[in-house]
């Protein structure tokens, strides 16, 4: 059996937490600010957990994670 390929665009972008759930950034924060609140920038920076519905498919690109 081959080894399995981690899609490294995926593995830059996920991390596991102590739990096993897929951390990410938040998108809409690389350019046009200017007409964004202060306020919506700010809570962009935190990082959150990856949606249920999508750590089926994370966990099957990113199988050694």
């Amino acid at each position: 059996m081959p080894k399995m390929k981690t899609n490294k665009s995926a593995a830059k972008r996920f991390k596991k937490t102590g739990t096993g759930k897929l951390k990410r950034m938040k998108a809409f924060k690389s350019h046009i600010l200017n007409k964004k609140s202060a306020k919506r920038k700010r809570n962009l920076r935190h990082a959150t957990m990856t949606d249920a519905t999508n750590v089926k498919n994370m966990k099957k690109i990113l199988p050694y994670l």
